[in-house]
Formats: structure tokens, C-alpha cells, sequence
């Protein structure tokens, strides 16, 4: 192994995440994977030096995840929080926005309600159709014409 002068160990990961670092125990690893490939004199070689192997070859197999994909997992699951944490808000803001706009034309749409009502009780009464079939041309009515039946 070669030393670079001003190397240095690296320090832990934040968070925990110092766990899933895949070089923490890669010189322990190591070790252990020289001391199951050397060959031993035994009488039984041939079975116990092949199940040595497939231990190592099981434990090389296993893969941890990284530790830049999992701050990445962690950020795109904080961003996609806060996504519909904003998205919600916006819902919100829109539906009040909504019923603000929904109540004041209800109240304009009972003003001009209230005023048709008014209109309808004053055009009701008889000086008010009087005037209104004097102001439109037609006269008083004379004296009702009796057809006598044959």
C-alpha cells in the first residue's frame, strides 16, 4: 500500500450515514478473504477449501448502497415533502380565494333579487298598470258593448 504524504484518514459521514460507507471495512475484508484462499494441508482439502470459497464468494456478492445514492434518496424525499407540502398550500389559497369570490356574488346576486321582488310588488297594484297602459297609448275603456244572442 502506498502513502501519499498528506493523506489522511477520511472523516465520518454526517447523519449516520457512515454505516453504509462500502470502504469502512474493505481492509478487514480483505484480510479475511486472504485467509480463506489460501490452501491448507488437510486430508479432506478438496470439500472444505470449496465451502471456504463459496463464503467468500457469497459475502463478495452482497452490495451496500452508496452513500451519495442514499443522500440523493434522501433529497429527492425531502423535495417531493416539501413538493406536496406546496402543492397543498396552493390548494388551499385557490379554495379561499374561491369561496371569497363565490360569497360576493351570491350577495350581488341577491341585491338585484331583492330589487326584482320590489319591482314585481309595485307593478302589482292597479295605479301602476293604469299608468303604464296610459304611458304605452291606450285609452280609458268606454262603456262594454252588449250583443244580444240570436
Amino acid at each position: 500500500m502506498a502513502v501519499y504524504q498528506g493523506a489522511r484518514r477520511r472523516g465520518p459521514l454526517p447523519l449516520g450515514l457512515d454505516a453504509l460507507n462500502p470502504n469502512r471495512d474493505r481492509g478487514a475484508r480483505r484480510d479475511a478473504e486472504r485467509v480463506v484462499a489460501r490452501p491448507r494441508p488437510s486430508a479432506a482439502r478438496g470439500t472444505h477449501a470449496a465451502g471456504s470459497r463459496r463464503t467468500a464468494a457469497a459475502g463478495r456478492g452482497r452490495t451496500r448502497p452508496s452513500s451519495i445514492g442514499v443522500a440523493l434518496a434522501a433529497i429527492v424525499i425531502v423535495f417531493s415533502a416539501a413538493f406536496l407540502s406546496l402543492s397543498q398550500s396552493v390548494r388551499v389559497a385557490a379554495t379561499g380565494y374561491d369561496i371569497v369570490r363565490l360569497v360576493s356574488e351570491q350577495d350581488r346576486l341577491q341585491a338585484i333579487r331583492q330589487d326584482l321582488t320590489s319591482d314585481v310588488e309595485r307593478l302589482r297594484s292597479e295605479p301602476a298598470i293604469r299608468k303604464q297602459a296610459l304611458d304605452a297609448g291606450l285609452g280609458q275603456l268606454g262603456a262594454p258593448l252588449v250583443i244580444q244572442a240570436r
